[in-house]
């Protein structure tokens, strides 16, 4: 039973992945909330762990996928992706309604209005990576290929 359009994107797709579910206590700084919850109850590495930014360049809104204790250069994400203009974190109103994701639990995965997606290159360090599952507290384990491929995205160094 999928519990968000994420899930259900994988399982139709017949992605092979594992949810985990935590109760989250953050009211805005969701991604290290997810590194102490995996960290403690399985062993991830926080780089293993990836955080789902939404950027705005010249008005065109796209998908930057990283690791949650590093930060973006927007600038690399803009050009991995072929966008050219000024390179912006997006408006957090625009980020929900076009993703139909709640901030802290937007996944690169099963987005209302698919984006141009671009994922740091050191998600191809991993056996797998976990993402969030579209909701605050929920996480996918998937294998990175897998991740790649389901959100059709670019793989570069976007960090900054």
């Amino acid at each position: 039973m999928a519990a968000t359009a994420a899930i259900s994107v994988l399982e139709n797709a017949g992605v092979r992945h594992q949810v985990h579910k935590y109760d989250t206590r953050s009211d805005g700084d969701w991604g290290p909330e997810a590194v102490e919850h995996l960290r403690t109850s399985i062993g991830a590495e926080p780089e293993q762990i990836f955080k789902t930014l939404v950027i705005d360049v010249g008005g065109t809104l796209a998908v930057a996928v990283i690791p949650v204790p590093e930060r973006l250069s927007p600038k690399a994400a803009a050009g991995a992706l072929g966008l050219s203009g000024k390179a912006t974190m997006a408006d957090p109103v625009a980020v929900v309604r076009v993703t139909g994701y709640v901030l802290g639990g937007v996944s690169p995965v099963g987005q209302k209005k698919p984006l141009p997606t671009v994922i740091d290159e050191t998600v191809e360090l991993w056996d797998s990576v976990f993402c969030s599952a579209g909701k605050r507290g929920l996480e996918i384990e998937l294998a990175p290929a897998d991740l790649i491929s389901v959100t059709g995205a670019v793989v570069a160094d976007i960090l900054s």
